[in-house]
């Protein structure tokens, strides 16, 4: 049986059914039985395609450390070269982010960082990948804990930009 996000007892989803619901979003955050972790583990306990996960990538800005979340397709990897264009000024890097960082600028841990949210502002980009699917499904602040949404609700929440930030097809297996 389905344990309801409330009763989850954690703050992280509670921050997420509360902003989903100041926004009239239609659906609730449901709890998963087994954790989803994984874009795969997601869309297996789902019964979606991979694509239709939304994942959350979060990097470090340097130098000034600003946590910039990507959201792109479960089935696609994040092409760091091209979010650092868009979200980096002229010279600009972008790091991995650490299971801490993660944490302390998302208020996720990861395998549940939610598109939105968040504890301290984040840069945002949403990959126009996300649009080949009418449901999309995201964390929502714990590894159980997912919500569905089509990718136009997502740009709504997020109010993120929507841009082209995964490798080419041909650069990866699918």
């Amino acid at each position: 049986m389905n344990e309801s996000p409330l009763s989850a007892g954690t703050a992280a989803v509670q921050r997420v059914i509360d902003h989903l619901a100041a926004r009239q979003h239609p659906h609730a955050p449901r709890m998963l039985d087994d954790a989803a972790r994984t874009a795969q583990q997601a869309a297996d306990a789902l019964g979606v395609t991979l694509g239709q996960i939304a994942k959350s990538i979060v990097f470090r800005r340097k130098p000034d450390g600003v946590a910039v979340l990507v959201v792109t397709s479960g089935d696609l990897r994040v092409d760091e070269k091209k979010v650092q264009a868009l979200v980096c000024a002229d010279g600009g890097k972008l790091g991995r982010a650490d299971a801490e960082f993660v944490k302390s600028s998302t208020g996720f841990s990861i395998g549940g960082v939610s598109p939105l949210a968040h504890t301290t502002p984040v840069v945002t980009l949403i990959d126009e990948q996300l649009y080949r699917f009418e449901e999309i499904w995201a964390a929502a602040g714990h590894p159980h804990a997912v919500f569905p949404l089509t990718p136009q609700q997502l740009q709504t929440l997020t109010g993120a930009p929507v841009h082209d930030v995964t490798v080419a097809a041909a650069s990866h297996p699918a």
